[in-house]
């Protein structure tokens, strides 16, 4: 089978040296990710973060919008044109998956609210109950953990969306639209070694409690990234 063209839209770019230094960034977090499937992708990486976007709808197959510490509640010169590419992939029912910041930007710019979350940060490993069962949902499985780390959130859903998958301290936690967009808040590309240094860098963001309830929580979950990644192939597969 040839292989899919995935675009990536990457709207983080961390230059620290805590953490930009000694990891990949966004986008090669999910190949890392992809390439243990047996089904490969070709990539192109848009840096949306510096407003760069796809030409045109036709360049891949499918794209992907990146996770960030970005809000989509501030102001960011990427923000209106990405909005305007998200609409577009609707109208055209072009594949495209959102998660944690693409998840929000996705609901935001099909008519849906983000806010901040009353509780605050939810951060460590939460389960995703799934509550639809559809066709790229290739395991019976249906509560998934996943690393999560937003203190935002989808707080009302676009008329058109249906909701597909609550947490426990997020309701909204991922939703579709038609069989052409998928978003999850989480982060299905993050590993272990990754989240741990996050935590460990987010000390003064996130308290000594609420560092060591996330790390607790890494220590009892489970992540299932690997397997929520063949599901978002699944999804695009059978939309091609």
């Amino acid at each position: 089978m040839d292989r899919i063209r995935l675009g990536i839209l990457q709207v983080n770019h961390d230059k620290s040296e805590t953490i930009g230094d000694h990891f990949p960034d966004d986008a090669h977090r999910f190949r890392d990710l992809f390439d243990a499937l047996e089904q490969r992708f070709a990539y192109r990486v848009y840096m949306t973060i510096g407003d760069e976007l796809p030409g045109s709808l036709d360049e891949q197959d499918a794209f992907l919008i990146t996770g960030s510490p970005l809000s989509v509640l501030d102001e960011h010169s990427f923000l209106p044109p990405l909005y305007d590419f998200i609409r577009a992939c609707d109208s055209a029912r072009k594949p495209l998956i959102g998660t944690c910041f693409g998840h929000q930007a996705i609901a935001v710019a099909l008519g849906g609210r983000v806010e901040r979350a009353a509780a605050g940060w939810n951060v460590g490993i939460e389960a995703t109950h799934f509550i639809e069962n559809t066709s790229f949902m290739t395991d019976a499985q249906r509560d998934l953990g996943f690393y999560v780390f937003h203190e935002d959130h989808v707080s009302a859903l676009p008329p058109q969306a249906r909701l597909i998958g609550r947490g426990d301290f997020c309701p909204t936690a991922a939703f579709a639209v038609g069989n052409h967009i998928m978003t999850t808040q989480a982060h299905p590309e993050f590993t272990d070694r990754f989240m741990r240094a996050v935590l460990d860098d987010c000390v003064g963001l996130l308290g000594q409690d609420g560092h060591a309830e996330a790390t607790a929580s890494l220590d009892r979950g489970r992540n299932d990234g690997p397997l929520f990644s063949r599901w978002i192939t699944r999804f695009i597969l059978n939309h091609l």
